[in-house]
């Protein structure tokens, strides 16, 4: 049987960011010697984003470069997509895998989804072509909020509510303290996470004696699945993580 994390995820070589030099980009676009960027340089006649370049400046497709007023290149526009993953849904691209992403999610443009949500889970995923913020999210060192509403299978105790604030040791590795609190329901819980172990509340979970009955992804950083159904998407601005 196939499965999301033994196939390799065309996701993670796909989203990538290149940049180059300044002056070589010039070189190349303007068709002009590289001492006379350097003189475009000095004079100040060479914008990147509406301000005055240098000679140890990159560009990549994210900046606007302008030579006396004409543009020599405009942003790249990137498309931010938030969706509802339904259970059942693998968060991969990868067409060999049943049940994967493509099956439920269809965009004309080619986007990658922003992390992942076990297949038995169900909320929140981003969609992006952005590979800056691809990358900002997905990277552990960046600690980006990830919120979930998890329901279990009996009532919590004071001492589970303390053991995941606390940190869990699971796949021999111990959770980094969370934030967690009861909702009116006493065997439903909120959790914030800033690091994505593989199946991580799950695996908190079980360690305490707790079953998972239902898992939810309700926010990531700032953007919140408020008014979303399941299968629901919308195109949103560029997120604040």
């Amino acid at each position: 049987m196939l499965c999301s994390w033994c196939i390799p995820d065309p996701t993670i070589q796909a989203v990538k960011v290149s940049s180059i030099k300044l002056r070589t980009f010039l070189v190349k676009k303007i068709k002009i010697s590289n001492q006379e960027v350097l003189q475009l340089l000095l004079q100040k006649r060479v914008l990147l984003n509406g301000n005055p370049a240098n000679g140890s400046d990159s560009v990549s497709e994210r900046d606007e470069v302008s030579v006396d007023g004409k543009i020599a290149q405009e942003k790249e526009k990137y498309t931010y997509i938030r969706f509802y993953k339904p259970r059942g849904i693998e968060s991969t691209l990868n067409k060999n895998i049943p049940d994967n992403l493509t099956t439920v999610f269809k965009y004309p443009k080619k986007l990658f989804p922003v992390g992942r949500l076990d297949k038995e889970s169900e909320g929140l995923m981003l969609f992006t072509d952005d590979g800056v913020f691809y990358k900002k999210v997905t990277q552990s060192n960046t600690k980006v909020e990830k919120e979930y509403l998890v329901i279990v299978d009996k009532m919590i105790s004071d001492e589970f509510m303390e053991s995941m604030r606390m940190g869990v040791t699971i796949m021999g590795k111990k959770t980094k303290p969370a934030i967690v609190e009861v909702t009116s329901a006493k065997n439903t819980f909120n959790i914030i996470l800033t690091e994505g172990m593989n199946r991580q509340i799950r695996r908190m979970c079980y360690k305490l004696g707790y079953e998972v009955l239902t898992l939810i992804r309700v926010r990531i950083g700032n953007t919140n699945i408020t008014n979303l159904k399941v299968r629901e998407w919308d195109e949103i601005d560029l997120p604040i993580v």
